[in-house]
């Protein structure tokens, strides 16, 4: 692959420590959810930061799939949840992710395709393929 744009951020302190991006524009505390032991708070954590970049990526595709079929779509909404919890076959943690689709003013039928198509299409999605559970929910 040829790379047209790399990110970089840098962590200090893991889960409850800090990151910022190389170009200053993203930076945000970091603090281990209550419900994995931590303290929460008025932090994020990396969950929250997947599903905000996960859940931007996918309404792109969606959009670019929207605009290649020459379907006109307006009022978009994806919500990203992703979640956290105990991997059974060695102890450690792993993800999933379920992705509600909202497409306003078209079919239920042609929503559902093109939201399929978005996941097929989308960087993130091609690369949690075969990695971790994600369902498509189009509302």
């Amino acid at each position: 692959m040829e790379a047209l744009y790399t990110a970089s951020a840098t962590v200090h302190g893991g889960r409850d420590g800090s990151v910022a991006s190389s170009d200053g524009v993203l930076k945000h505390k970091l603090s281990t959810p209550k419900e994995l032991g931590g303290a929460g708070g008025e932090a994020t954590n990396p969950e929250q930061l997947f599903a905000a970049g996960y859940g931007a990526c996918y309404e792109s595709a969606l959009a670019n799939m929207a605009r290649k079929a020459k379907v006109k779509v307006d009022n978009v909404e994806v919500t990203s949840h992703v979640s956290i919890g105990k991997d059974p076959s060695d102890g450690g943690f792993q993800l999933a992710v379920r992705l509600d689709v909202k497409i306003p003013g078209i079919e239920r039928a042609q929503a559902e395709d093109l939201a399929r198509q978005a996941h097929d299409f989308c960087p993130y999605s091609k690369a949690t393929r075969g990695n971790i559970d994600v369902e498509l929910n189009v509302i």
